[in-house]
């Protein structure tokens, strides 16, 4: 009996340090938004309705997950860096260009690792207008899985509404950001 009093103590006391040391390892918010805006971006068109076609390249250790990365991706273009211009055309600023896209990030860190999370609120701004699996150039083998190319276009204006009525985006700064 006295064992078994011992072993649940032990497993209680265990329980109640995996949540404490979970939480020990200080993520680096500064190193998570940099990887953030490692990827390629070139503007197909602007579209109707405050859309955005894009042509954007993702990394992933398995193909659909390079798909994924390349969607998040075309949001996060929208959102902080901006789309550069085309023949068709002209550049597009990012939506938090004026308040300063990193200082932005680093403020609301928890918010955009939340919103950039697999199937998180980002999907729903993203019309996928590639078809099937890419192949060809716009699939490659590189060490540690495959980058993709798809065409996406990405629901800009209805992304800036989101960063306003959820209180990120200020609206005196964003009077000029498109």
């Amino acid at each position: 009996m006295k064992n078994s009093l011992k072993t649940l103590g032990l497993i209680i006391m265990l329980f109640a340090l995996v949540p404490a040391l979970s939480f020990a390892k200080k993520i680096d918010k500064r190193e998570v938004i940099a990887t953030w805006s490692k990827y390629e971006v070139s503007t197909v068109a602007v579209g109707q309705n405050g859309t955005k076609s894009l042509k954007v390249w993702g990394y992933g250790k398995k193909i659909d997950k390079a798909i994924e990365q390349a969607k998040k991706n075309a949001v996060h273009a929208c959102l902080f860096r901006g789309c550069p211009g085309a023949a068709n055309a002209r550049e597009t600023p990012a939506i938090f260009k004026l308040q300063g896209s990193e200082q932005v990030s680093i403020d609301n860190f928890e918010y955009f690792y939340d919103f950039f999370e697999e199937n998180g609120d980002y999907i729903a701004f993203v019309n996928v207008t590639t078809d099937g699996i890419p192949s060809g150039q716009d699939r490659r083998q590189v060490k540690g899985g495959y980058k993709v190319c798809i065409s996406v276009q990405v629901m800009y204006d209805n992304l800036r509404d989101k960063m306003k009525r959820d209180g990120i985006l200020n609206d005196s700064s964003s009077r000029f950001s498109y």
